[in-house]
């Protein structure tokens, strides 16, 4: 090919100059029209493989190959083209070769964190990955997947400017050691934070308790720290080493919000546990804050040592609103009981006195 267009160029009467730099245009043209051609035809025979799938996953991955394709083909056919063509000085061939070679290593690059993207998010519908990958920790992972992209696509671009990276990997390796003891602290608090990321075992705007005593509405979950917003509008930021070893009480966790709470009550041996009994629930049933499916129960738990013992159990919409109903449910315990003539016994003892020892007393 190159012969031929070097003869047109002879029987042309074209300058030796103007001879090179036309032939070089018409094969950098040719690199272009070579690079589409190649890129469709990979892409086609890809597509036909694939189109038998139900998915979308692997079409994806294919669009995502159309343009890594497209320059790597054109830029070497650049790089071909101005060997054959002209004769260049080494220090220019050298930032040439090193140029495309970089440009074609973003270009990757770009097209490796796309994909990934595109597989992290198909594994994660996947139920046997639910475990470990699903919506929130998405982010997680595609950040992971951009750094390890990133890492290698330094190391390659060092490569293809014939950098030796073995001396810079060797101090890597020591300075991450240093770090990794200046700042173990930092670096519990960083795994943590991927661990409870991948555990999930709770997530913003849930409800949650820790053993340490600390308890509100996740605000926000962050690689060092997890921000909790209390029930006083205070804002409390706990590193994540420290949950990460604390017992966590999820009051939003389960298949909704909805909260059981129990009230307990005592009765006077006197009173009627029938009236009681209905009254308690018909308390907890007219609530307009307190849930009617699961409707309300009452149960009769134990003789105790100044009444019979009784327990309310109703529902809640949000923990959060736990206390509010409670004092709002006990208020009306007291009054209907008084209604009721349902008596709330104190604390009684009795005493018994020996009468032949009376004297001594």
């Amino acid at each position: 090919m190159l012969n031929v267009i070097e003869n047109i160029m002879e029987q042309m009467n074209i300058s030796s100059t103007i001879a090179s730099s036309l032939t070089l245009l018409i094969l950098i043209i040719l690199s272009a029209f070579l690079a589409k051609i190649s890129d469709l035809v990979i892409t086609f025979i890809f597509k036909r493989a694939v189109n038998k799938t139900k998915t979308t996953f692997d079409n994806d991955l294919i669009e995502a190959l159309h343009k890594p394709i497209y320059y790597s083909v054109f830029f070497t056919g650049i790089v071909l083209s101005i060997d054959s063509v002209a004769s260049l000085p080494i220090s220019f061939d050298y930032i040439i070769r090193g140029l495309f070679r970089s440009i074609t290593i973003v270009v990757w690059s770009i097209a490796f964190i796309r994909m990934s993207k595109i597989i992290i998010k198909w594994v994660s519908q996947k139920d046997k990955f639910n475990g470990l990958i699903h919506k929130r920790t998405l982010p997680l992972f595609d950040n992971l997947a951009k750094i390890v992209v990133f890492i290698f696509s330094i190391y390659f671009v060092c490569l293809s400017w014939n950098i030796d990276v073995t001396g810079w990997v060797a101090s890597a390796g020591i300075l991450s050691v240093v770090i990794g003891f200046a700042a173990k602290d930092t670096l519990s608090n960083l795994f943590a934070g991927i661990f409870i990321m991948a555990d999930a075992p709770y997530k913003e705007g849930d409800y949650i308790n820790l053993d340490s005593g600390e308890r509100g509405y996740v605000r926000s979950i962050g690689i060092r720290s997890t921000r909790i917003m209390t029930r006083d509008d205070i804002e409390i930021t706990i590193p994540n080493a420290l949950i990460a070893n604390s017992k966590i009480v999820n009051e939003s966790g389960g298949p909704d919000e909805k909260e059981r709470v129990r009230i307990t009550i005592e009765i006077s041996y006197n009173s009627d546990i029938d009236i009681a009994r209905k009254t308690l629930f018909d308390i907890a049933n007219s609530s307009e804050y307190t849930c009617k499916n699961p409707e309300p129960r009452v149960r009769f738990r134990e003789f105790g040592e100044s009444g019979l013992i009784f327990q309310l159990l109703f529902w809640i919409e949000k923990p959060e609103l736990r206390g509010r109903i409670i004092d709002k449910v006990s208020t009306n315990i007291f009054w209907k009981f008084k209604e009721q003539n349902i008596e709330i016994p104190y604390p009684q003892r009795t005493l018994h006195v020996n009468k032949e020892n009376s004297d001594i007393l």
